[in-house]
């Protein structure tokens, strides 16, 4: 296994709509795409581009979402996860457990409509990682 593409910084957030006039205002986003609930993963996701990657912005569904904790722990919200791509998510996953990190829960369809899991932080340089399938042509938003 290669370490590869990084596809996007997620960034958890209190207000998405907030988020998007930020990124366009202040950072001079051109391109932002449009929001979509993600209700499998408790979230509400927008992919604003950048020149080299995508910012996530990721906001709770409800309660129950993975995503409320953590802006519970930080209401402004904050940087939440990076997300590297592989060629394949089956061979990743299983080289990651060989290596004896621990991946949260099995491979299943993301924000971009490919397989992903997580690596937990603590095996990661204290990063929370998604690893993600690389997306075909036209698959990503």
């Amino acid at each position: 296994m290669k370490l590869g593409r990084l596809n996007h910084i997620g960034v958890a957030t209190p207000s998405i709509e907030q988020s998007i006039a930020f990124y366009r205002d202040v950072m001079g986003a051109e391109t932002v795409h449009m929001p979509f609930d993600l209700p499998a993963q408790g979230v509400k996701v927008c992919f604003v581009d950048t020149p080299n990657t995508q910012i996530e912005l990721i906001e709770p569904l409800g309660e129950d979402s993975p995503i409320h904790g953590f802006l519970a722990k930080n209401p402004a919200g904050g940087q939440h996860h990076v997300c590297y791509e592989v060629p394949d998510i089956h061979e990743a996953k299983t080289w990651f457990e060989a290596k004896g990190a621990r991946v949260l829960g099995e491979p299943r369809i993301g924000a971009h409509g490919t397989l992903i899991f997580f690596v937990h932080p603590r095996d990661m340089g204290g990063v929370l990682t998604e690893i993600m399938e690389s997306p075909q042509q036209g698959d990503e938003h």
